[in-house]
């Protein structure tokens, strides 16, 4: 699955020297227990509830622990403001989940914790609950080691990990740090609404057993203030038992 590109409403706001920085650095598995674990943010310009929970997974988006993502739903574009990043695709994979998580619907706000529980993410608490029981769940982790050149490919790693008959889809999700996009109707009409972690792509890299195993990704799909992120989960938006990302730093 792949989401289509946007043109981006503002600049990013990187430095350069960040930038180089970031982009030559590996982001290497972690120790047992300290994740990172992933949150996934489904959200839209045209939902007034949802600057809240966008606030907030920009503040879990800073801590090396978690592996923070927004995807936009279209579903709301009807009633006055079309989402510059909304896309199909990003509302069937909310609708995964839900069918995953058994929800009678889908809703926005909404933040998926590491494929194994949900909140709106308007408050903390809840969230932090989630990351508690996500990290007691799945303690040892099948974390990816992601490297890359400045303006190279992206090398993916996996270490050998007991799937124990199942299988995992390795996913990568490419994305912009941050937007700031003026909202000229709607339900948000009228406000500067920020966007972290936006995803403008993401795809299905592939179906893992377990065994060790790399791939490599061309690094001219990745933009050069882009994060990338890899998340391994059970088939079919099962529990996370795995992420990592690999970003720029931003400022501002």
């Amino acid at each position: 699955m792949s989401l289509p590109l946007f043109p981006g409403r503002r600049s990013v706001m990187i430095g350069a020297a960040a930038v180089a920085a970031g982009l030559s650095k590996a982001a290497s598995a972690r120790p047992a227990g300290e994740g990172p674990w992933a949150v996934e943010l489904f959200t839209s310009q045209g939902c007034s509830s949802c600057p809240p929970a966008d606030a907030l997974l920009g503040r879990l988006s800073m801590r090396p622990d978690i592996v923070a993502l927004a995807f936009h739903v279209d579903y709301w574009d009807y009633i006055g403001w079309k989402d510059p990043f909304a896309s199909r695709d990003t509302t069937e994979r909310q609708r995964a989940y839900a069918r995953v998580l058994k929800q009678r619907y889908v809703y926005t706000p909404e933040m998926v914790v590491d494929g194994i529980g949900h909140d709106t993410g308007r408050d903390r608490a809840p969230i932090e609950a989630l990351l508690t029981r996500a990290q007691a769940q799945s303690p040892r982790r099948a974390t990816p080691t992601l490297s890359r050149g400045i303006g190279g490919p992206l090398t993916i790693k996996l270490a050998a990990f007991p799937l124990d008959g199942r299988t995992a889809d390795v996913t990568l999700a490419i994305y912009d740090r941050r937007h700031t996009t003026p909202v000229k109707s709607g339900e948000n009409q009228g406000r500067m609404i920020e966007n972290f972690n936006v995803v403008r792509q993401l795809e299905l890299v592939d179906r893992w057993d377990g065994a060790a195993k790399d791939w490599t990704i061309a690094g001219d799909r990745i933009g050069p203030t882009q994060g990338v992120a890899v998340l391994v989960q059970q088939t079919d938006h099962g529990p996370m038992i795995g992420c990592n990302k690999l970003e720029p730093a931003y400022s501002g």
